[in-house]
């Protein structure tokens, strides 16, 4: 994915999570835009910047309706900028310092630095996919998963939803060697990312036990996730919107007493998160707090067997290449 324009905007952080909330209203917009928020000044919420990304130059009307939703902007000027031709999100990502979570350690080639002493290392370079462990929502999904294995909670049919990079997939199967993991992305990219990535990683891609099969899907609208079902383990790290539309579809792919873990929400959205979660029979099994960005792990209550998706869709409104936050 490359953005050719860059649209920077004064916020407020309240303001920059009421938009990255909206993604019915983004995805209106024609061109839509990527949108990166950051903080100016440490600890001031007041002080914030957004960043919109696009792959055309943006019109005006387009400009004019997310400076319409900044009330606090309503008196600065947009900064417009042309990009050099780069891969923006590769550019965002560089510099970034390795991540030591569980017993994981994920790094680049540029900064590898020392890894500790017992943990598993894991190389995902800069790219064009969400996910290389130094955000948060990746990190307490890489926290949780090792403190699941650490419990003593084993697997043997696992499916990462909205793979990103497919660093949630590798760990899965490190942690659990014999199951069968399936990774999955809206974003086509993204899976050709994470097969590159397992290249990297000496992980082998394929259907059989300690392989990760790949797929680029729509949620849970692909056979080959559809017919690996039910799941033991769902992982699903990737935004709030797409998370409370996925419940059905999650919960008919989740067979009863199976662990899934969302990721990807604000603590602003957790509880919309949880109730539609709640009416699908879940539960709250655990809880922890990465920042901003909460990780969840529920549990399917037990019902009288289970069914393939039927009435849920399986399908998300999220467009492809849409990331999210970093």
């Amino acid at each position: 994915m490359s953005g050719d324009w860059k649209v920077r905007f004064p916020c407020t952080r309240a303001e920059a999570e009421a938009i990255h909330e909206d993604d019915e209203w983004l995805a209106s917009l024609d061109p839509m835009p990527t949108i990166v928020a950051d903080e100016v000044e440490a600890f001031n919420d007041d002080k914030w910047r957004l960043d919109a990304y696009f792959s055309v130059e943006p019109n005006q009307a387009v400009i004019n309706a997310i400076h319409s939703r900044i009330k606090s902007a309503a008196k600065a000027k947009p900064v417009i900028e042309k990009l050099p031709d780069a891969d923006w999100v590769v550019m965002s990502q560089q510099g970034l310092k390795p991540v030591h979570a569980g017993r994981f350690y994920v790094h680049t080639s540029s900064n590898k630095g020392t890894v500790p002493k017992g943990a598993t290392p894991f190389l995902i370079e800069a790219s064009r996919a969400f996910g290389t462990g130094g955000h948060e929502t990746t990190s307490g999904c890489l926290n949780m998963l090792d403190s699941m294995k650490r419990a003593g909670k084993r697997f043997d049919v696992i499916a990462d939803i909205g793979t990103g990079t497919g660093l949630l997939a590798f760990a899965a199967v490190r942690l659990w060697p014999k199951a069968y993991v399936t990774a999955s992305d809206i974003d086509p990219v993204s899976v050709e990312v994470t097969a590159d990535n397992a290249r990297a990683n000496n992980v082998s891609c394929g259907v059989s036990q300690g392989q990760v099969a790949l797929c680029a899907a729509e949620g849970t609208a692909h056979p080959l996730i559809v017919s690996r079902a039910p799941y033991d383990l769902v992982t699903a790290n990737i935004l709030a919107g797409p998370l409370i539309e996925l419940a059905p579809s999650i919960a008919n792919i989740l067979r009863d007493n199976g662990s899934l873990i969302l990721a990807g929400l604000l603590n602003t959205q957790a509880e919309a998160v949880l109730r539609a979660y709640r009416r699908q029979g879940f539960r709250l099994e655990k809880r922890v707090d990465c920042g901003d960005w909460p990780c969840l792990w529920l549990l399917k209550r037990r019902k009288q067997g289970w069914k393939r998706p039927v009435r849920a869709s399986g399908r998300t409104s999220q467009p492809p290449g849409d990331f999210g936050t970093y």
